[in-house]
């Protein structure tokens, strides 16, 4: 049991930092990467499940825009 308990809490700990990284970039960094996507509220809701499964490419990818922004200004 405690494999399982262990299992269990290692996937709340990741849906909990998915969900922090899920809000923090729908707010703050979907205008960033996606110009297009500035007042399309429906369209965010609609990427929330995905982010929150994917977050950590989603916070490589929004670094690496963020770098190439950086370094082409």
């Amino acid at each position: 049991m405690v494999v399982a308990e262990l299992v269990v809490r290692l996937a709340q700990g990741y849906g909990v930092v998915g969900l922090m990284v899920c809000a923090v970039f729908l707010i703050v960094g979907i205008d960033r990467v996606d110009p297009g996507a500035r007042g399309a509220y429906a369209f965010r809701i609609l990427l929330a499940p995905g982010i929150v499964l994917l977050w950590p490419l989603v916070l490589l990818r929004w670094r690496a825009l963020e770098r190439a922004r950086a370094g082409g200004a």
